[in-house]
C-alpha cells in the first residue's frame, strides 16, 4: 500500500473530545447570602455568561426525543432518580423529587484555536458545549468542554488529546514554552474575536504562585472559562472559590470516526487510550511487558471484528480516558441521534461522569478530614468544639453521599455495566471509598468515646455532690428538727441566717465539684475492703492537699 493511501486510511473524518475537569469548591464564607454555590450563577442583576440549563423532561412532552428516551432507559431506576429526578418535583429541588444535579452552560465561546509546537499552522475546533455541573450537598463542580473537528490526521488527534486538557505546565522546554502543553490555546467568539489566551510560557508566574501559596496556578484561559468562580489561592475576590482536587491532566472522552479503523496497530490504540501523544508507526508507547495484557486491561472488544467485512467499534478505557473508534462509513456509528455518536455524547458521557464524580467527592471529603485535623488544637476548648462540629458535618455529608450518589452498578445492559466497572476499577474508587469510610468511622468512634467519657465524669461529679449533700440533708432534716428556731425572729435576722446558710452550702457544693475526682477516689477506696484503714485515711488526706503542677519544683 502506498503512503498516500495509508495516510488516507488513518485520517479521522470526525473527531470529538469531551474534557471532564473535577474541582473542589471551598465552603462559603460566613455571612454569605448564598446558601449553595450554584446560586452565584442565578443571581439577578449579575453580569456573567452562565445560564442554567433546563433538562429535557421540563419541556413539552410532545417534543421529547427518542435519543433522550434511549439515554434514560440505559440506567437502573436509582441511577435515573440521581440523574433526572422524579416526576412531581415542581420546584426542581432534590427534597421534592428534583435532580440533585444543576447544569449551567455558556454560549459566548464558539471555537478554540490550538497552536502546536511542531506546526506553524494552528487548528480550530468547534465548541459544542461548555458546561458546569454542580451536585447538591457535595462541594464539587465539574467543568465539561466538548470540542469537534473534521478531517484530521491521526497524529493531530493524538497531539490534541495529549496537550489540550492541561491546567498548567509541569515544566518548561528550552524555548520557554510549557512542557507537554500547547504552544498557545485561544478561546474565540463567533465573530473570531479572541476572548482569552493561554499563558503556559509565563514561567515566573507559576513559580511565584507556588512559592507564595504552596498550590499550583492554572492557565489564564481556564481561569477565564470558570469565572465568576475564582481560584482559592489567589488575590481575586469572589464568594465561590475552587481549587484543584486531582492531577493537572483533565480526564477525557474521545470519538474517532476513521476511513479504516483497522489501519490502527496495537501501538496506535495504546497511544490513544493512554493519551501518550503521537509516536512512530509500528512502535509501542511503553515496554512490551507493561502492555502484555493490554487488551484485557484496557479494551472492550465485544463489537470489534477486525477480520470481518465490517470492523465494528472498539471501546477502550484506562480510567483517565475513554476512547471510541469506528468507521466513518458506518451510518450507525456516525448517527448523531440514534447512532453511536449520539450515545457517545450522552450515555457514554454519563458512564464516565459518574465514576469521576465519585472519585472527586471522595477526595473532597478526605481533604475536609485532613483540614479539620490540621486545625485542631488539643489545649484549646473552642478548637476542640470546632473540630467535633467539622467531623460531624463530614460524617453527615458522607452518609448522604453514600445513600444518594454511591453506586456500584448503574445499568443492566452488558456494555454499559462492563465499561462502568472497567472505569471505576482503573480509578480505584472502591478502594478509596473503603479507606474513607474506615477513617470516618474511626473519627466517629473517637467522638463517641469522648462523649461517653465526659458523661461519665459528669456522673461522677453528680454522685460525689449528691453523697455530700445527702449527709447534710439527713443530719438537718431528721424528724423535721431545726437546730436554730428562727421562724419567729425579725425578717432581717432570718435573711442573715438564709444568706449564711446559702453561702456555706454554695461553698461546700463548689468544693465538692472541684475536688470531685479526689472525693470519688476516696469513696472508691472507702468501699475497697482490701485496703487498710491507714490507706483509706491517706486517700482522704489527699483530698485536701494541693497537687503540684507539672514543671514546678
Amino acid at each position: 500500500m502506498d503512503n498516500a493511501n495509508q495516510q488516507q486510511e488513518r485520517s479521522v473524518r470526525h473527531f470529538r473530545q469531551i474534557l471532564l475537569w473535577p474541582l473542589q469548591l471551598m465552603p462559603l464564607p460566613a455571612g454569605s447570602p448564598l446558601r449553595q454555590h450554584h446560586q452565584l450563577l442565578t443571581q439577578a442583576g449579575v453580569s456573567q455568561p452562565w445560564r442554567e440549563l433546563a433538562d429535557e423532561f421540563s419541556g413539552d412532552p410532545q417534543q421529547f426525543q427518542e435519543r433522550h428516551y434511549s439515554e434514560f432507559v440505559t440506567f437502573l431506576p436509582y441511577v435515573q432518580r440521581f440523574l433526572y429526578g422524579e416526576g412531581g418535583g415542581d420546584d426542581g429541588s432534590p427534597q421534592h423529587g428534583g435532580s440533585p444535579i444543576r447544569v449551567f452552560r455558556r454560549d459566548d465561546v464558539a471555537q478554540v484555536r490550538m497552536s502546536f509546537k511542531d506546526s506553524e499552522t494552528p487548528l480550530c475546533f468547534d465548541i459544542v458545549h461548555l458546561d458546569l455541573y454542580f451536585f447538591h450537598d457535595i462541594d464539587v463542580v465539574i467543568l465539561v468542554v466538548e470540542i469537534a473537528a473534521d478531517d484530521l490526521d491521526l497524529r493531530q488527534v493524538q497531539d490534541t488529546l495529549y496537550r489540550f486538557g492541561r491546567a498548567y505546565p509541569p515544566y518548561w522546554d528550552d524555548d520557554g514554552s510549557g512542557g507537554h502543553c500547547l504552544r498557545r490555546s485561544e478561546w474565540l467568539a463567533a465573530d473570531g474575536q479572541v476572548l482569552a489566551t493561554s499563558d503556559y510560557e509565563k514561567r515566573s508566574k507559576y513559580l511565584a504562585f507556588v512559592s507564595r501559596f504552596r498550590a499550583p496556578c492554572i492557565s489564564s484561559h481556564w481561569e477565564f472559562l470558570l469565572r465568576p468562580l475564582v481560584l482559592h489561592h489567589s488575590d481575586e475576590e469572589g464568594p465561590v472559590r475552587y481549587r484543584q482536587i486531582e492531577y493537572h491532566r483533565m480526564p477525557l472522552l474521545a470519538y474517532l470516526a476513521m476511513d479504516e479503523p483497522r489501519s490502527l496497530d496495537r501501538g496506535d490504540f495504546a497511544r490513544l487510550v493512554l493519551v501518550s501523544g503521537p509516536g512512530r508507526s509500528g512502535s509501542l508507547p511503553c515496554s512490551d511487558q507493561h502492555l502484555e495484557d493490554f487488551e484485557a486491561r484496557f479494551c472492550y472488544d465485544r463489537y470489534w471484528h477486525p477480520q470481518a467485512e465490517q470492523s465494528g467499534t472498539r471501546l477502550l478505557s484506562c480510567g483517565h480516558a475513554f476512547i471510541m473508534v469506528g468507521s466513518a462509513r458506518d451510518a450507525y456509528f456516525t448517527g448523531a441521534e440514534n447512532g453511536l455518536l449520539g450515545q457517545f455524547r450522552h450515555q457514554f458521557f454519563l458512564l464516565a461522569l459518574i465514576p469521576h464524580f465519585h472519585k472527586a467527592a471522595l477526595l473532597m471529603l478526605a481533604d475536609r478530614l485532613v483540614t479539620a485535623l490540621n486545625r485542631l488544637q488539643i489545649g484549646n476548648a473552642e478548637s476542640v468544639k470546632t473540630f467535633k462540629r467539622d467531623i460531624r458535618e463530614v460524617l453527615e455529608v458522607f452518609l448522604r453521599f453514600t445513600h444518594r450518589y454511591w453506586f456500584t452498578e448503574i445499568s443492566d445492559q452488558a456494555q454499559a455495566r462492563a465499561l462502568f466497572a472497567m472505569t471505576r476499577g482503573h480509578l480505584g474508587t472502591e478502594r478509596l471509598y473503603a479507606e474513607l469510610r474506615e477513617e470516618i468511622q474511626d473519627m466517629s468512634q473517637y467522638l463517641d468515646s469522648d462523649s461517653l467519657r465526659r458523661q461519665a465524669n459528669t456522673v461522677v461529679r453528680l454522685t460525689v455532690v449528691t453523697t455530700a449533700g445527702l449527709i447534710a440533708t439527713i443530719s438537718t432534716g431528721f424528724l423535721g428538727m431545726n437546730l436554730i428556731d428562727a421562724a419567729q425572729e425579725p425578717l432581717p435576722e432570718r435573711l442573715a441566717f438564709f444568706a449564711l446558710v446559702f453561702i456555706l452550702s454554695a461553698l461546700l457544693t463548689g468544693f465538692a465539684i472541684v475536688r470531685s475526682k479526689r472525693l470519688s477516689d476516696f469513696l472508691e477506696a472507702l468501699s475497697d475492703e482490701r485496703l487498710a484503714p491507714g490507706d483509706k485515711l491517706a486517700t482522704l488526706a489527699a483530698v485536701w492537699r494541693n497537687r503540684r503542677r507539672p514543671g514546678n519544683g
